[in-house]
């Protein structure tokens, strides 16, 4: 008749056993910026700049990014087992994130996360006023909604949901924007949408306008 008390507490005692493993793994699971800047300078320097900040328009810059987005994005550019593509198709990136592990992955974000930014500037005076009124207000009668409700006013994103924008190069956020519209980019369902509504002045000029973010 003690069965069923043994067994409650046996499964009492293998869950206090789960929740402290839990927390161990999370400990040693804390990300290393010793060995993230390693990776850094051994792997992503030559294009993102050894503290993240791109030296070319082409690149995007890393430092100041949020940690959990690199790690996505990372993880995106490898082929998942079943999967026959990327969730973000890019050879160049897919070569690099392919000899990363998640713990390489996980190091290297929280180390570019860690650099200050060295921010790009906004540079036609004329796309402004379009730039940001599409940033903050959206365009209603296109069904765009505003950059600033998920990316913040400012630029600064949203910690494991959104990306800081903020004094990114506009030609690199240009070409994102670009390539969600052409379906090129695939791994954002929502970026998808909105890009596809939007037309070559209309990101133009926000990517011009993110790029002058503070």
């Amino acid at each position: 008749m003690f069965r069923p008390a043994l067994i409650s507490l046996v499964v009492v005692a293998a869950m206090g056993l789960s929740v402290s493993a839990s927390v161990l793994a999370q400990a040693s699971g804390k990300p290393d910026l010793k060995k993230g800047a390693e990776i850094a300078s051994q792997v992503c320097a030559g294009c993102h700049g050894a503290d993240g900040n791109s030296p070319t328009p082409a690149n995007p810059k890393l430092a100041g990014q949020h940690a959990e987005y690199l790690a996505k994005q990372l993880s995106n550019f490898k082929v998942k087992p079943g999967a026959k593509e990327p969730e973000r198709n890019n050879a160049v990136m897919a070569a690099f994130a392919g000899q990363l592990s998640d713990d390489d992955m996980r190091n290297v974000s929280a180390f570019y996360a860690s650099q200050p930014l060295a921010p790009a500037a906004a540079r036609d005076k004329s796309l402004v006023e379009l730039g940001r009124n599409i940033y903050r207000g959206g365009i209603a009668s296109k069904g765009i909604p505003a950059c600033a409700g998920c990316h913040s006013p400012t630029g600064a994103g949203i910690p494991s949901q959104y990306p800081r924008l903020q004094g990114q190069y506009a030609e690199y956020t240009e070409s994102q924007l670009t390539a969600f519209r052409q379906g090129t980019r695939a791994n954002n369902a929502s970026m998808t949408a909105i890009s596809s509504r939007l037309s070559d002045a209309e990101i133009k000029a926000v990517s011009d306008y993110i790029a002058g973010l503070r």
